[in-house]
Formats: C-alpha cells, sequence, structure tokens
C-alpha cells in the first residue's frame, strides 16, 4: 500500500508544474487565489441574479448594464483557475467549496430594490478590488509576477465596475 502511495506520489511531481515557487508559496498563492476564485463566481451569482430580477423605470439599461459585467466577471474565472494550476496548486472542486470559501455575502431576498441593487454590487466589485489587491501584495512578496500582472487588469475592471454602478445608482 505504501508503495502505491509512493508511485503515485512520483507520477504527481513527475507531471507538476515547475513554476520555481517553494511549497510553502504554492500553498499561500493558490488559496489566496481559490478565495478570489470563489468570490469571483459569488459576485457573477449575484449580478446575474440582479439581471434576472431587475425592473423598473431603468429596467433596460440596469438589465443591459448588469449583463455586462456580469460577463467581464466570468470571463476572469477561468485565468484564476488556471493561474493556480500553472504555479503547481489545485483550485476549486465543487460549488460547495466556492461556498465554504466566499466572501462576498449571497442575496436571496424575495425582493431588492433596484437601487439597492445597484449599491450591494458597487460595494461587492469594491471588495473584490481591494481582495484583488492583497492578493496583488502576496504576488510580491512571493515574486509572482505573472499572477501580479493579470490582477492589475482584474482590479481596474473592478474598480470601473464599482464606478459605472456608483454612477448609475446616482439619484438626481
Amino acid at each position: 500500500m505504501a508503495e502505491k502511495a509512493t508511485l503515485a506520489a512520483q507520477r504527481r511531481s513527475r507531471f507538476a508544474p515547475r513554476a520555481g515557487f517553494t511549497p510553502q508559496a504554492v500553498k499561500e498563492l493558490a488559496a489566496a487565489l481559490n478565495a478570489l476564485l470563489a468570490d469571483t463566481f459569488a459576485l457573477y451569482i449575484k449580478t446575474k441574479n440582479f439581471h434576472w430580477h431587475m425592473g423598473g423605470p431603468h429596467f433596460r439599461d440596469y438589465h443591459l448594464l448588469l449583463d455586462e459585467q456580469a460577463e467581464q466577471i466570468f470571463a476572469i474565472t477561468d485565468p484564476i483557475a488556471e493561474r493556480v494550476r500553472k504555479i503547481g496548486g489545485v483550485t476549486l472542486r465543487s460549488v460547495g467549496e466556492i461556498s465554504r470559501l466566499q466572501r462576498i455575502a449571497d442575496n436571496d431576498a424575495d425582493f431588492v430594490d433596484p437601487g439597492d441593487m445597484l449599491a450591494e454590487l458597487r460595494e461587492d466589485n469594491e471588495a473584490l478590488a481591494a481582495r484583488m489587491l492583497e492578493v496583488h501584495g502576496l504576488c510580491g512578496a512571493r515574486d509572482d509576477v505573472a499572477t501580479a500582472s493579470l490582477l492589475e487588469g482584474w482590479i481596474d475592471e473592478a474598480q470601473r465596475r464599482a464606478w459605472f454602478l456608483a454612477e448609475t445608482g446616482k439619484r438626481p
């Protein structure tokens, strides 16, 4: 039995990415990126939820804005997960794991006012950008320039989404 486990470990190490990170760095970076990935999925679902349940006099504009933002959020999920794999880590495997790691709260309310939807998504995008900045700092400490580079674009996108939501939600 121990011989089988050793053989399996050898195979895994033979095919593991060799990104030049220490095992501790891989562990820290993968954990931070997986939490970020869980938040990204949570924000995507919340954005689609609000997109599907939008109403009111500005329905069309808000509906289209949230659909555009959801697409942008979903577009970074695969690059985050692939980055975890490239550095030698393992990434999320289930909705349950996303649920355990996410820090962006779900909104299961039967009704949410459109203005409240925009405000909540603005706050969530700001929180996501702040968490991305934290991961960026970890990347600097661990000399992970590739992940840091990806994060810079995503931070800008999250801040832009928050800005659009803030401006769209302003009341005259």
